[in-house]
């Protein structure tokens, strides 16, 4: 459906206002003279108009192909037109080539402000070889632009496809269509709802934004395709390390896919606020002409109503936490350019984050680190003492309504001011067994320093069993804010909320999940809790088997074949060993996927397992060079569910034995989501197969076993498929009567495998050592005279 709306003087396509926005932008390069020049030169800075209608400049420019001899300010001209010379621009050089031009013009006139603003003047950067001009770039308006507001650069006239997730912006332009865009939610490509900086939006849970365009087909004939959001300022918008990341988006439909990289965004969006950004994306043709976005092939695979992957037109790729509040489609040039867009108000000052990460309150112990309980308002408690089951009396507090808080002391953890990070909250509790059935957990909690909020999902609250223990239960909340909620002048985190009864508590630690260069990043703030307690108990199991040779099915099964993953099951082997394998099959026929049935290993929701993996497959001779392993997975980090990749350098190699071998993996923390599989599984596997052979049949496995390795409880440590491991190749040097021996010495556990060596790991072989070991107790001995020779041995079967 098409909405229009009267376009504001504001946003009308001719800007003829100036006193809200003074600041403009500058691209120089060699495509935007008139004609154009040969040269790679570029150039980029900002302008500044002022009071006194004059115009500060600095625009920083490099590697000139001639050496510099003036700029100007030119104009009134847009694009592709010369004007005449209007102002000089002083040059400050590095070399001959290089620099900056930086000062204040003399005061524009109106007509001049007039062209100014509506994209008008260039600057134009001449050399002894190019007098006309060598790189020329025009002034355009530039950001911040207000978040309330289109941005003041939008084109009324393009097409564009828009929703607003708080429907607060309307069409200005009969070519503008609201609300023909649907931004998905579900499996990988979770959304949900929140508020914070003053306005609601949906922040990104899973991985993936995916945008749904019922005009979809719009777009068949535009070779590009301008991306407007309006997104929160936070550390979703950069890389891990908190640099500018590229922003990779996914177009076409399975199994020809395209992935255009839209750029990246400056330091300075991590601000705390509103934003409008761009992105711009090519969308490029298939082999058969017809474009990624806009038309849908008929070998298309896969939720296609809306030309993309999953139902979906175009995805924002690996884009966790990111929160949205407006998406926009747009022709080139809908919105304006990026460089006037990507513009963002500096972030409040905050005192970097402490080197702690957590605090306690021991109720049981009457001590505390940092961490009070709150007894005021609606979140009043009491105290009980000789609470739990015999022989483990504890002090304890209830709450005496539905809320249960807690203050943080000290500014101990942080500041409001901080980024929000992801907390773990771990709550000691005595499961009583008057109280079955009552359900308590996590609430609200702020989201920034101004008063946004959000809630814990009901759903993720645990429910009392009656066991009569004390237990200790994990919830991880993501991007938590120290503000608190009702929590007075300290700092908080998510306070406890109580149904059908109050549960006793008797010890609440707060730990936060610290990143980038803080002393403790990457550290679980509280180790030895758990989000379910039940994997510490037998309640679950601990393998799963799949063996088509053998027609066993325990627990796990070839997964579902389609998509990008298609899988063929048939004999395979030397011809003395043949059984029923796996393979990948198909395009790009890379794939394999096993899916966990009956869940063995309990449910989806329980914490990370450490779960090891022991595939059987076959030793092509064809093969030879050929590697696989368990690739892609999901894991919560801290309380983010998100795909984990395995180290590509850690692989199981065919080497063309023509027997069937084992190989094992072991994952630390995989949760049992899946990837392109449900309702369970672990990792994908991929095969890379050596150059030459991509026509033959993939890596078979005709055997599969997953072992989970408990961290707790009466199988802590244990790991069913020990046996599978590789032998570990120890070597020391013995002295004999004469001379020195180097000793190799490996399990007798491990059969079939032989030492081999090579004098230089760039050799592409490895050579058997021809001698024969012997065995000393529970140990396989070889002896090799020592030398001056460098050499590198192995055990390889």
């Amino acid at each position: 459906m098409r909405k229009t709306a009267v376009l504001p003087l504001a946003l009308c396509a001719c800007l003829e206002v100036v006193g809200a926005q003074t600041s403009f932008v500058v691209r120089l390069d060699s495509s935007q003279e008139v004609p154009p020049t040969l040269s790679t030169a570029t150039g980029s800075g900002t302008l500044t108009l002022n009071a006194d209608n004059t115009l500060n400049y600095d625009i920083s420019y490099t590697n000139l192909a001639a050496d510099f001899q003036a700029a100007y300010i030119h104009g009134p001209a847009g694009p592709g037109t010369n004007a005449p010379v209007l102002f000089p621009l002083t040059n400050v050089p590095i070399d001959t080539r290089s620099g900056a031009l930086r000062g204040t013009t003399a005061a524009l006139t109106a007509a001049q402000i007039s062209n100014l603003t509506n994209g008008l003047l260039y600057a134009n950067i001449h050399t002894i070889d190019s007098q006309d001009g060598e790189i020329r770039g025009q002034l355009l308006v530039g950001g911040p632009f207000d978040p309330e507001i289109w941005p003041l650069t939008i084109n009324s006239s393009k097409v564009v496809h828009f929703v607003s997730t708080d429907q607060s912006f309307t069409a200005p332009g009969a070519s503008w269509s609201a609300d023909t865009l649907q931004i998905l939610s579900g499996g990988d490509q979770l959304t949900t709802p929140t508020t914070i900086g003053g306005h609601s939006g949906l922040k990104v849970t899973g991985n993936y934004l995916n945008v749904a365009d019922q005009l979809y087909q719009d777009w068949a004939n535009y070779d590009t395709i301008d991306i407007l959001m309006q997104v929160y300022g936070d550390a979703a918008l950069l890389g891990a390390n908190g640099q500018p990341r590229n922003f990779v988006f996914l177009t076409g439909s399975l199994p020809d896919l395209h992935f255009p990289n839209g750029g990246s965004l400056p330091v300075e969006a991590k601000n705390k606020k509103w934003d409008w950004i761009l992105f711009r994306i090519e969308n490029a043709k298939r082999a058969d002409g017809t474009r990624y976005v806009g038309v849908v092939p008929p070998d298309a695979q896969g939720a296609t109503a809306f030309g993309g992957v999953n139902g979906g037109t175009i995805r924002a790729e690996g884009v966790p936490n990111l929160i949205v509040r407006l998406v926009a489609l747009g022709e080139h040039g809908a919105f304006g350019e990026p460089q006037q867009i990507n513009r963002f108000a500096s972030a409040e000052t905050c005192a970097p984050e402490p080197d702690t990460n957590l605090a306690f309150a021991d109720i049981s112990h009457n001590t505390n680190s940092h961490l009070v309980v709150l007894n005021d308002s609606d979140q009043t408690v009491t105290y009980q003492d000789n609470v739990g089951p015999p022989g483990d009396l504890r002090r304890a507090v209830r709450a005496n309504g539905s809320y249960m808080n807690f203050g943080i002391t000290d500014h101990y953890l942080g500041l409001p001011c901080n980024d929000p990070r992801n907390v773990k909250l771990c709550v000691e509790f005595y499961d009583d067994p008057a109280l079955a059935g009552a359900v308590f957990g996590p609430e609200a909690y702020a989201t920034d320093a101004s008063g946004g909020t959000d809630m814990y999902p009901s759903n993720n609250l645990h429910t009392l069993q009656g066991s009569g223990k004390w237990m200790h239960r994990a919830f991880n909340i993501t991007a938590v804010d120290l503000k608190g909620v009702n929590t007075g002048s300290l700092e908080g985190g998510p306070r406890l909320v109580f149904q059908n009864g109050q549960a006793l508590i008797s010890r609440v630690e707060l730990g936060i999940y610290r990143t980038g260069t803080n002393a403790l990043a990457g550290l679980d703030p509280i180790p030895d809790c758990f989000e379910d307690p039940n994997i510490c108990s037998d309640a679950y199991g601990n393998y799963a088997e799949l063996d088509l040779g053998k027609g066993i099915m325990n627990g796990l099964d070839v997964g579902t074949s389609g998509g990008d993953q298609f899988m063929v099951v048939e004999g395979a082997g030397p011809a003395n060993d043949r059984r029923q394998a796996v393979r990948p099959d198909g395009t790009p026929g890379i794939y394999l996927n096993f899916a966990i049935i009956n869940e063995p290993f309990g449910p989806s929701t329980q914490d990370n397992a450490r779960l090891a993996v022991c595939v059987t497959y076959y030793d092509d001779p064809t093969l030879v060079g050929a590697t696989f392993r368990p690739e892609v997975y999901q894991s919560d980090r801290g309380g983010l569910v998100t795909f984990a990749f395995t180290p590509a350098n850690v692989v199981a190699r065919v080497t063309g034995s023509d027997r069937w071998l084992d190989a094992y993996f072991e994952i630390p923390d995989v949760k049992f989501n899946g990837v392109n599989q449900g309702p369970q599984a672990a990792a994908r596997f991929v095969i890379n197969k050596p150059a030459g052979s991509q026509s033959l049949p993939g890596v078979y496995f005709t055997r599969v076993r997953y072992a989970v390795i408990r961290p707790c409880g009466p199988m802590a440590g244990v790991n069913l498929l020990e046996g599978c491991k590789p032998p570990v190749l120890r070597a020391k040097l013995n002295p004999g009567n004469v001379t020195m021996f180097l000793s190799l010495s490996w399990t007798t556990n491990a059969s079939g495998y032989s030492v081999q060596m090579k004098t230089d790991l760039a050799q592409p072989l490895w050579t058997d050592v021809l001698a024969t070991p012997s065995t000393r107790d529970d140990q396989y001995v070889l002896l090799l005279p020592a030398t001056n020779t460098q050499a590198f041995f192995r055990l390889g079967r």
